[in-house]
């Protein structure tokens, strides 16, 4: 059990790290949000931008724009997994935040063995087919003074798949441990995972005799 948790440990770290380091990419893309927003407003600087287009190929306004979704792309897929082991993704379950941490727990294990793990390999195989295709292919910018080299930022498709599927495994390590282990190893698995909505996290509200609603358990 403390191999397995172990295990989960690194991939927890990884997962974790990896988003740390991308929410930074947040602070150039706002920058160069703002600066081509505001120096398209500015004539002389229009003209320049014009003057290097036509005299390398490339334009300083259509390569901002294609450079901006790039890194919008790098830092969602980067920080996926940072995100669901904080619990962070929307989740539309009703019935789920009614259960016991067991039957919580149940559903995030059958849910990523049934339907989360085994979409992340069918998307690293097709992420990967991807941005081989476009290594081969040369694929550049739809625009011809865009960026080139397309596959670079396809290629964060795989990383970013990856990146979940890490955290994706460490929550199920960490689920089959609360379910099945016992003493210090469940206690340890049940500290790490934090998808859990019980009285603990969330109160739940219920309606008293007279009709308001007030938290369950308060005074």
């Amino acid at each position: 059990m403390n191999g397995l948790l172990n295990l989960a440990g690194v991939l927890d770290r990884i997962s974790r790290s990896v988003g740390k380091a991308a929410s930074w990419i947040i602070l150039p893309l706002i920058f160069i949000i703002m600066f081509d927003v505001i120096t398209r407003k500015i004539d002389f600087i229009k003209l320049w931008s014009a003057e290097i287009t036509m005299s390398v190929g490339y334009s300083v306004s259509f390569i901002l724009q294609d450079f901006e979704w790039h890194l919008h792309g790098a830092l969602l897929l980067l920080t996926f997994g940072f995100a669901y082991l904080f619990n962070a993704h929307v989740r539309v379950d009703i019935f789920r935040e009614l259960a016991p941490r067991r039957g919580q727990a149940w559903i995030e294990m059958l849910g990523l063995i049934i339907c989360a793990i085994p979409f992340l390999l069918v998307m690293l195989k097709f992420s990967w087919d991807m941005t081989y295709a476009s290594f081969m292919q040369g694929e550049g910018s739809e625009s011809q003074v865009g960026i080139g080299m397309r596959f670079i930022i396809k290629s964060f498709l795989i990383w970013g798949f990856l990146i979940v599927l890490m955290a994706a495994v460490a929550t199920l390590i960490r689920c089959i441990i609360f379910l099945f282990g016992r003493g210090e190893a469940k206690a340890t698995a049940e500290s790490e995972l934090q998808f859990f909505t019980d009285f603990d996290v969330l109160p739940k509200v219920v309606l008293d005799e007279d009709g308001d609603s007030e938290p369950e358990g308060g005074n």
